[in-house]
């Protein structure tokens, strides 16, 4: 199957997991009706300079975030970290994350989380 650019459904959540802003996520493919696995998003997301996504844990869940543009800090589990184009950060079962664009251009990074 392929969907272009431009086609995903498109939702913009307002201060998610209690951060800063607004994020705009683009829905690759639908849970449940066109990814079978077990799989809850595979989105991009997009954050604006100063936006966040709050710092939230995952249970029997891992997600995985890709850095397509931007800089980031991320919370892993209280450690922070830059994240450039290319990095990526992974959160497992039990741990949490937060992170936040600190740079002067959008932030686009592709999430997908996998349940178990």
């Amino acid at each position: 199957m392929i969907r272009k650019a431009g086609n995903y459904r498109t939702e913009v959540r307002d201060n998610m997991r209690g951060g800063n802003g607004s994020v705009k996520i683009e829905h690759f493919w639908e849970p449940g009706t066109e990814m079978l696995g077990h799989n809850r998003m595979a989105a991009r997301l997009t954050l604006p300079p100063g936006g966040s996504i709050g710092f939230h844990d995952h249970q029997n869940e891992d997600e995985i975030f890709v850095i397509v543009k931007g800089v980031a800090e991320a919370d892993d589990n209280g450690t922070l970290s830059r994240l450039e184009a290319g990095d990526t950060l992974l959160t497992g079962n039990g741990a949490g994350h937060a992170i936040r664009n600190i740079g002067d251009e959008d932030l686009e990074l592709v999430a997908l989380i996998s349940t178990y």
